[in-house]
């Protein structure tokens, strides 16, 4: 079974190590200790915790389901074309549209935004060199 130390879960969450402990610490998130008695989080109790999360937003009327809140970070622009770029936590999101959806939604550095992301085609990719979980 895949285990997450409290920093791992915390980088997976995005959140600070105190935050999971305090969300341990309340019941909010189960952790049993390991032989060294440090506190673990099974894979499956944080992916459970983490899908309690997600937060539900949008009116329901579009099929997309991957929504990321941020904040319009840099607007680049010519003649035809805009690259919106918006900050969403830790992630950077960029957007090519046409200039004039860009300027009828106002979008300029500082706008709080909404990428609404639909693909049929999405990479999954597991990172190589970092530890991010262990196996036990």
């Amino acid at each position: 079974m895949t285990t997450f130390r409290i920093s791992e879960a915390a980088a997976l969450l995005g959140v600070s190590s105190d935050t999971v402990r305090r969300w341990v610490d309340a019941g909010r998130l189960a952790a049993e200790r390991d032989e060294h008695g440090h506190r673990q989080v099974s894979g499956a109790d944080l992916a459970a915790f983490a899908r309690s999360q997600i937060e539900v937003t949008g009116d329901g009327r579009s099929s997309a389901r991957n929504r990321f809140r941020g904040i319009v970070t840099e607007v680049i622009k010519d003649a035809v074309m805009a690259q919106v770029e918006i900050a969403t936590g830790p992630y950077r999101v960029v957007s090519l549209m046409s200039r004039q959806a860009a300027d009828e939604l106002g979008l300029e550095a500082g706008v709080v935004a909404v990428a609404v992301i639909k693909s049929t085609n999405v990479v999954v990719e597991i990172p190589g060199h970092e530890r991010v979980a262990s196996h036990s």
